[in-house]
């Protein structure tokens, strides 16, 4: 679809009532069959047109032409060169007898104008714009022959229902209010371009104004209208060829996505870039955000962008994402989308600020945790001490081949067993209300019964009650209750408490920062074979963070880890003979997780119709089901396997 809105200024000697005329009163131009050559005046009148108007060979009109000199060709560009010229064109004589000894087809009344009302008395509104001091702008909303037969939209009747339909939302776009809002337009068949002219103007002079802002937002709106049953096609995934490569692109950058995010890579081109970059960031004062920064240090943010996009996985995901953007932008303009560098692509803004998250980490030395992946490993599914009746009704509630019927009839009785005193029981009422597998979710119901079976003196309960008091969920949050029972189910050999309290005392967020007592309670739960402590230690031994450097010490503990499936362990191991310090090596895999996130929530909505829930909202219910022990890919399209950054 091509917009465009030129305007004409009106008052003193200037009058725009003849180009309302004209729009009302032109012929229909004649669709002549067969390869009949221009007329010679036609010739004559083009070659003064491109003279006297040079830009006018850049539309389509002029290209028809200059690719098949016809009578058909020659007089749909000489229509549309003089509309799109009109100011001009009026102070012409020869331009204007042209115009005035033109035949003219037939037509239904005296003339083709519409607007709000039905029956627009011709005299009387060239008269109201003859005595208007104001501007009025000449929208010209063209089709291609094929989209406008396709879709409907090759009648005079489709556009007027469409332009009375969205006519405040041009409006708001022209900032005028809706009941200032004055327009006319008139629908010609013309040849390959059938089109719309459309006078639009406020009956406040002056207060009207067009930007270029405010044209897209038209274009849009109008194209949104037109093409909306293809575009729902195209949202939807349906079948049609058209919109298999949108299925496929789709498909492709989900898959590409999983593989971002957990991707263990060594990149030591962007490596140093980081490094270089945390040392640029040493000298900047202030917001740490890319647009404040120097031209100096967004150059190597640019670089290090760069060089991410020659890994494989990025440089396909973002072909995909270029590819599968085209194609919508198809429905909004005709000129194909320049696919730019990955550092210039203002939809991938927040890539740059996440490159500079992670110099800033390198420069402040924040330690991560590479262990977003345990969520659901860390609750073992059957404990020491359950009872025979909670362990079958257990089976029967985790089995999905099952009616729902008789999940539930399950869980009533599998509460009624809490309620007698089982522990394990409630333990697995607790897990119940907080997942909402088979419950509606409930934090403050699930902490009651995680209470019960933490009195009963369960680790398992106690551990999941630490977790839930120290989340997010305000209705549930206690965190000196949340540690006070992380120790109680440490001092009982839960591994997975005592490394929950060494990540505590180590971030400093609700406990002071302690690395000594970290340490130990990492090392308590590293000795107990948990493989993500194993793993810290090797981390805090390399850096001499709470402990004594000691290579040889982390390589052991990196050891021990990789031996269990460890790939973050694994990779130090491989490069134990670098200096460079970890938060460098693990630079490129975080930004190639940060980059999955992104690339994520800049896909395409998978619906163009339904419920939506913005950006901001979709991350903030996704981070309260992590808080009440959800994994954070519940509910997505497809569950990622491996180790991941999720949660970082």
């Amino acid at each position: 679809m091509i917009v465009k809105s030129p305007y004409l200024k009106c008052g003193g000697s200037n009058s725009v009532s003849g180009y309302l005329r004209y729009i009302g009163t032109r012929e229909r131009v004649e669709l002549l069959p067969g390869n009949r050559p221009p007329t010679r005046k036609q010739e004559q009148l083009i070659t003064k047109l491109v003279k006297d108007f040079p830009n006018s060979q850049e539309l389509d009109e002029y290209s028809d032409y200059a690719t098949k000199h016809t009578k058909a060709n020659a007089s749909t560009f000489i229509t549309r060169a003089l509309e799109e010229n009109w100011a001009a064109v009026q102070q012409s004589e020869g331009y204007m007898k042209y115009i005035a000894t033109r035949p003219r087809a037939e037509r239904l009344g005296d003339h083709g104008l519409f607007g709000d009302e039905d029956g627009v008395d011709l005299a009387t509104t060239m008269d109201e714009l003859d005595r208007y001091t104001g501007n009025v702008w000449t929208h010209i909303l063209s089709l291609k022959r094929e989209d406008a037969a396709r879709l409907g939209y090759d009648n005079a009747k489709a556009w007027m229902n469409l332009l009375r339909a969205n006519r405040n939302d041009i409006a708001a776009a022209m900032n005028i209010p809706p009941n200032h809002f004055r327009w006319y337009a008139a629908y010609h068949d013309e040849g390959k371009h059938p089109h719309v002219h459309m006078m639009a103007w406020s009956t406040v002079p002056d207060e009207a104004y067009l930007t270029r802002e405010g044209i897209r937002k038209i274009k849009s709106t109008l194209a949104n209208q037109i093409f909306r049953q293809e575009m729902l096609h195209t949202y939807e995934q349906k079948s049609y060829s058209r919109d298999e490569l949108v299925w496929e692109a789709r498909r492709a950058i989900h898959r590409l996505i999983q593989e971002m995010a957990r991707s263990i890579y060594t990149y030591p081109e962007a490596e140093e870039l980081m490094q270089t970059l945390s040392a640029q960031l040493e000298t900047v004062k202030g917001k740490k955000s890319y647009g404040y920064l120097p031209k100096p240090v967004k150059k190597t943010v640019n670089e290090v962008v760069d060089r991410l996009e020659e890994l494989p996985v990025v440089r396909e995901c973002y072909n995909q994402w270029c590819a599968l953007q085209s194609e919508v932008d198809s429905y909004y303009h005709d000129k194909t989308r320049e696919k730019k560098k990955l550092s210039q692509e203002k939809e991938f803004r927040q890539i740059k600020n996440a490159v500079i998250q992670e110099a800033e980490r390198i420069r402040l030395g924040e330690i991560t945790f590479e262990d977003a992946d345990l969520t659901g490993h860390d609750e073992p599914e059957q404990g020491w001490g359950e009872s025979y009746a909670c362990w079958e009704l257990r089976q029967i509630i985790r089995d999905e081949s099952l009616s729902l019927a008789d999940r539930d009839d399950a869980v009533e009785e599998l509460e009624r067993l809490a309620e007698r005193g089982d522990a394990y029981a409630q333990y697995l009422m607790g897990q119940l209300y907080r997942d909402g597998h088979l419950l509606i979710p409930d934090s403050q119901k699930a902490k009651d019964w995680f209470t019960q079976a933490s009195g009963h003196g369960l680790p398992e309960a106690q551990y999941a009650l630490g977790k839930i008091l120290l989340s997010n969920d305000p209705e549930v949050r206690e965190p000196d209750e949340g540690i006070r029972w992380l120790k109680e189910a440490a001092a009982q050999g839960n591994s997975w408490a005592a490394y929950r309290l060494g990540k505590e005392y180590l971030g400093g967020e609700v406990v002071s920062k302690d690395a000594t007592r970290a340490t130990a309670w990492l090392t308590q739960s590293a000795e107990a074979g948990n493989q993500y402590a194993q793993y810290m230690l090797g981390k805090l031994y390399l850096t001499g963070q709470g402990v004594t450097h000691d290579q040889t010490q982390a390589m052991v503990w990196f050891g021990r880890s990789a031996a269990q499936g460890n790939q973050y362990a694994q990779l130090f191991l491989e490069r134990q003979n670098e200096i460079r310090p970890p938060s460098v090596m693990l630079a490129a895999t975080r930004l190639l997780y940060h980059m999955s996130r992104i690339f994520e929530n800049h896909s395409l909505p998978q619906s163009g119709a339904g419920l939506h829930i913005d950006r901001k909202r979709r991350q903030q219910l996704r981070e309260k089901r992590i808080a009440l022990g959800h994994k954070p890919n519940d509910h997505e399209e497809e569950q990622s396997q491996g180790m991941t950054m999720k949660g970082w």
